[in-house]
């Protein structure tokens, strides 16, 4: 039975829809909470893949949350041992931040539902194939980071270029969430310090962001269902070793 690391920031931020594809697919599941366990340090030891989730924080705040650092060191190990990996979000930059890319404020933040489109190379991606000229995803950032050396740019948005990056054939992140359902909308939404980041953005409508979500949800499992299930067949493949660019 395939066994798969998961790295957790905030209590509201989970697998999601992905949680039970993965289980449905034989996976054995273990969160790493670390704002539960800020001190852990994780071993890649009996696992076959990481996925790491999104959160609040932004990656150069080491000093408040040393556990960054933990992070990225287990991320590089992930992928010099070829394991698939899956960065989300927070754990997009997190990735890109490993492989030596630069992460920043993002001109605009994006909280809601966005038009994201797939380059020529995303729509030929395996995880992203399946994607029309333009899809309604769900987003909720303020940082982006740049496509790391030897990676593939894979989707853009309007206010946002850098959506989805591939790194060789098995290591993805995804700047947008495809794992949300409806509950977990508006569980974000509820949140005391979401609300307060909303508040401060005089161009986001939490009241827009739920009277879209009942409109875009259906088409966002189809293409989560999707592309996770490509992230899932990412495990049957052999890989060759990468060299991770010096840092």
């Amino acid at each position: 039975m395939p066994k798969l690391l998961v790295f957790q920031h905030v209590a509201h931020e989970i697998l999601g829809t992905l949680d039970p594809l993965l289980r449905e697919s034989g996976f054995r599941i273990k969160y790493v909470n670390f704002e539960r366990h800020p001190d852990y340090v994780p071993i890649l030891d009996g696992y076959d893949g990481l996925i790491v989730l999104g959160g609040p924080m932004n990656v150069d705040e080491t000093d408040r949350y040393p556990f960054l650092k933990t992070e990225v060191g287990v991320i590089e190990k992930a992928i010099e041992s070829d394991m698939p990996v899956l960065g989300i979000c927070l754990g997009s930059q997190l990735v890109a931040r490993t492989l030596g890319a630069r992460v920043r404020k993002n001109r605009e933040k994006e909280i809601g539902w966005y038009d994201v489109a797939p380059n020529a190379e995303g729509a030929s991606d395996p995880l992203l194939s399946h994607f029309s000229e333009s899809e309604k995803i769900f987003q909720w950032h303020g940082d982006t980071f740049d496509v790391p050396e030897g990676g593939t740019l894979l989707a853009s948005s309007e206010f946002c270029e850098n959506q989805a990056f591939r790194y060789g054939d098995n290591v993805y992140g995804f700047q947008f969430h495809m794992e949300v359902d409806e509950r977990m909308v508006e569980r974000w939404l509820g949140i005391p310090e979401n609300r307060k980041e909303i508040e401060e953005s005089a161009a986001i409508d939490p009241e827009k962001i739920r009277k879209d979500t009942p409109v875009h949800i259906s088409r966002l499992k189809e293409l989560s269902d999707a592309s996770f299930a490509g992230f899932v067949n990412l495990f049957g493949f052999s890989k060759k070793r990468l060299t991770l660019p010096s840092r």
